[in-house]
């Protein structure tokens, strides 16, 4: 039996303290909330999870949620046509495998009783430089979760990484009921808006019931980076909707009648997409390593984010399980982060491009995803595994190839 400490209790940290559980070894969390205060409190994402990281949680025994969250079906994808006189571009694939979003709200106060129940150790309380000395003195391995406070600035920037050093969207999170839901079936409807922004809204599972979460990604310095005079719940509403009217009249129409879920289900804010070195060291000289957004922050533009918590657990179980007695040294823990990065490395790719003026090439491909299904269906169930996205959706060479092979057949 190892002993482990995990600083931070969302996806990535309670995900891997149950499986540490399961396998036998003692686990601390510390975190600075309980659970009744994050299901009291206000949203935290707009997480929405395809198979894969939804395959992890069901290997676990803790997909709690799969029979009552409405399902995610499958990908659209719309772009208005330059006179406003309707779309430019319009598409749908069905998903091999439904996704579901559950609301962290619901998620992480029934893992923490999953894990608390397993024999797992809660500490609520802050955690700093001091307890994390005290942690790796006494147990054989601690890791850091959360990128918040003191803490997530032991972790340094990975120049090399991290492409961008400043926010790359203004994004705001609307969570709501009463949404007329899309024809043929359930989706990430998502909405590329031309020197604008990008919206996407898509069905979940909050703590009054199912919900659609719109998610606003606004260029900043444009139209949409509109949030910061935005002081109330029902002023939130009303920019969310002004938003669609505006730009996105087919997705105003499904919101004539919609009403926030709660008070709390709003959020507003920006932050630099930015990956960290893993391994952090103390004033002692004792490391620690960096779990999820600790050391890997994709912006959500490509709704990764919990699927990169997802698969980072699983990675680094995996790698504990492995290790035996052996001691979880520096080279251990780097070799953990990069088994990680294989994978990682190709999410954080297409993301960052994805913050960029879209090239023709990207422009071509998503045009003849219009007329070519299989094309649709290639793009929608990349998002379970964006390592199939490369090299065609990455290189202008590679994407000219495969397209005039899918033509040709």
């Amino acid at each position: 039996m190892r002993k482990i400490t995990i600083i931070g209790g969302g996806q990535s940290g309670l995900q891997l303290g149950i499986g540490l559980l399961k396998a036998g070894h003692q686990v601390r969390i510390a975190q600075n909330r309980t659970a009744e205060d994050i299901a009291s409190g206000r949203v935290l994402s707009s997480q929405c999870m395809f198979h894969t990281a939804v395959q992890n949680e069901r290997d676990l025994g803790i997909d709690f949620w799969s029979d009552t969250c409405p399902p995610v079906e499958g990908i659209s994808f719309a772009v208005p046509a330059p006179d406003g006189s309707g779309k430019a571009v319009d598409w749908a694939g069905r998903l091999d495998r439904n996704a579901y979003s559950v609301d962290q709200r619901v998620k992480i106060p029934r893992w923490m009783a999953e894990f608390t129940r397993l024999g797992g150790q809660m500490v609520i309380a802050d955690a700093g430089i001091a307890e994390l000395e005290h942690y790796t003195r006494t147990d054989d391995l601690v890791i850091v979760a959360s990128g918040k406070g003191e803490i997530g600035k032991l972790f340094t920037r990975d120049e090399l990484k991290s492409a961008y050093d400043k926010p790359m969207r203004a994004l705001a999170l609307t969570y709501v009921t009463g949404m007329t839901p899309r024809a043929d079936h359930s989706a990430v409807c998502f909405n590329l808006i031309p020197g604008v922004g990008e919206y996407f809204v898509f069905p979940a599972l909050t703590t009054t019931g199912p919900c659609e979460i719109m998610v606003f990604e606004g260029i900043p310095g444009g139209p949409m980076d509109c949030w910061g005079d935005v002081k109330t719940p029902e002023a939130h509403l009303a920019m969310s909707k002004q938003i669609l009217e505006t730009f996105l009249p087919w997705e105003a129409e499904r919101c004539r009648d919609i009403a926030l879920t709660d008070d709390n289900g709003i959020l507003a804010g920006r932050f630099a997409p930015t990956v960290r070195h893993p391994v952090a060291t103390l004033p002692s000289g004792r490391k620690v390593l960096g779990l999820g957004d600790a050391v890997c922050l994709n912006d959500p533009i490509t709704g990764q984010g919990s699927n990169n918590a997802s698969k980072a657990a699983a990675v680094y179980l995996k790698r504990i399980l492995a290790h035996g007695d052996g001691a979880f040294d520096e080279t251990w823990m780097q070799g953990t982060f990069d088994a990680y990065w294989d994978y990682a490395q190709w999410v954080v790719s297409w993301t960052n491009m994805m913050l960029l003026p879209p090239p023709p090439f990207i422009l071509e491909i998503m045009g003849t995803a219009c007329a070519e299904p299989r094309l649709a269906h290639r793009i929608a169930n990349g998002f379970d595994d964006p390592r199939d996205f490369f090299p065609w959706f990455a290189d202008p060479q590679a994407a000219g190839s495969y397209l005039a092979e899918l033509r040709a057949a």
